[in-house]
């Protein structure tokens, strides 16, 4: 992954949190309690659908780098948490603002994720070239198993930091 597809599957993921938290909210009060989760599915597969097509008719090339993820983003856990714990419960208005502010945040880390893949894995940002030509990319990082270690480095950092803001507040 680039930094250029988790920056487009960040903004795919986005249009359809924003769209699915209104469709989901405004229908809210119509959806029956037994076939919610149903229904929450059946509105983001539509939606991610129409994300599909439209970034077919308009970043075909985009489209085709990302392939089969973007209709992954239908059993995506973000949406639906978000469509059940939020949508569900407030107004469309609050619900697509909830819906924009998941999506950039996720948007930013697929971009995040995919920057670090690819100035490691390939030495370029957005197919920039950062490095001369002496730079060895480290190919391990723009495969499967460099997405996992590449998260779970962030992870560690967040931890690190999470855990040193913490004993400061504590002594603080």
């Amino acid at each position: 992954m680039s930094a250029e597809n988790g920056l487009g599957m960040g903004v795919a993921t986005a249009c359809v949190i924003i769209l699915s938290n209104g469709v989901i909210s405004a229908l809210r009060n119509l959806i029956p309690h037994k076939v919610r989760i149903a229904s929450y599915i059946a509105i983001i597969a539509t939606l991610v659908s129409i994300v599909e097509i439209v970034m077919k008719a308009f970043f075909f090339p985009l489209s085709q780098q990302l392939g089969i993820y973007i209709p992954l983003i239908v059993v995506n856990c973000i949406v639906l948490g978000r469509a059940e714990g939020f949508a569900a419960k407030n107004p469309p208005l609050l619900a697509m603002v909830d819906g924009l502010s998941i999506g950039i945040g996720y948007g930013l880390s697929l971009t995040l994720i995919g920057s670090i893949r690819e100035i490691l894995g390939a030495g370029t940002w957005f197919g920039l070239p950062l490095f001369g030509e002496s730079f060895e990319p480290m190919s391990f990082f723009v495969s499967a198993p460099g997405a996992f270690v590449t998260i779970g480095i962030l992870l560690a950092v967040q931890n690190l930091y999470s855990r040193r803001r913490g004993e400061k507040f504590i002594q603080g």
